[in-house]
């Protein structure tokens, strides 16, 4: 394609005043650059557009047909430009959110976020971590949200919110008037976990450092109500955000067990393509989640 947008404007300009001085002033061009413009418009196809006379151009039969298609062409143009200016002021955004964070915090940050942009459409996509990255990496979704880090060269992490995962047990399980559990009880209990690549289980292994290999894992779930609902059910104990777990703690339904000297804090985070293009509604769901989190 020989031509240029830029040149197709100059040659509308001219048309429309026939004169290169008023079609440069109108598009706040130099005469010079209008003129060279023009002149490679014409030279680029080697066919004349206008009649020369003095300072005057009149378009000439080829020019008038050129005219009408050039119109049509940068009217599509403008509404190519229209339509993606509003679809950023609209609000669209596609958000991939890991298990915990998609199915117990996302939706908290709707009303906020639709309160700015009412006719956005949100889409949310829920998968484990692993999942969510190779999204954000593939440019399905604008922006992830993740529990705990996950290092990449093309991946911008940015701290969102500290977590803590509790160990729990349903209310009627032996250790659940013990409460504090001791590294023979850890030893001992059929655990029900989250599966391996999990941001939770990540956080449970590095906890459980020096005991990992004796650990009983009874069960792996990919949800964490499957795990909820097996704990309760009295299969073993559990290892969860306390984000899941608060109305069940607060029912009585389940209790949650210390373990001394076991770190389970972690932190969330908005993960993005390091190359990426800035687009203004990822930075508002993200200035969203961080309002209604303080």
């Amino acid at each position: 394609m020989k031509y240029t947008l830029k040149q197709l404007q100059v040659f509308l300009a001219v048309a429309r005043h026939e004169n290169i001085s008023r079609a440069a002033a109108e598009l706040h061009m130099s005469q010079s650059a209008a003129s060279e413009a023009l002149l490679n418009l014409e030279q680029g196809y080697a066919i004349p557009l206008f009649d020369r006379a003095s300072n005057k151009l009149s378009l000439n039969a080829t020019g008038h047909t050129v005219r009408k298609e050039a119109e049509s062409l940068l009217a599509h143009c403008q509404h190519f430009e229209d339509l993606l200016h509003t679809h950023q002021s609209l609000g669209h955004i596609k958000v991939g959110a890991s298990f915990t964070i998609g199915n117990h915090l996302a939706t908290r940050y709707l009303a906020g976020y639709l309160g700015k942009y009412p006719e956005a459409d949100v889409r949310l996509e829920i998968a484990n971590t692993p999942e969510i990255v190779a999204k954000v990496l593939n440019y399905e979704v604008d922006i992830g949200m993740i529990e705990g880090e996950y290092q990449h060269r093309e991946l911008e992490l940015i701290p969102w919110r500290d977590d803590e995962l509790v160990v729990f047990c349903a209310a009627n399980h032996p250790l659940a008037e013990k409460k504090t559990l001791s590294t023979r009880d850890i030893r001992e209990a059929a655990w029900i976990l989250r599966e391996p690549d999990s941001g939770a289980r990540h956080t449970f292994d590095r906890a459980m450092a020096g005991l990992l290999s004796e650990l009983n894992v009874y069960m792996e779930f990919m949800h964490n109500e499957a795990i909820k609902n097996a704990v309760e059910s009295g299969l073993g104990i559990g290892c969860l955000s306390r984000i899941v777990l608060e109305r069940n703690f607060a029912n009585g339904d389940l209790v949650p067990l210390t373990l001394p000297r076991r770190d389970l804090r972690r932190s969330f985070y908005f993960v993005l393509p390091r190359q990426r293009y800035p687009i203004e509604s990822v930075s508002y769901w993200m200035d969203t989640c961080r309002s209604v989190d303080t």
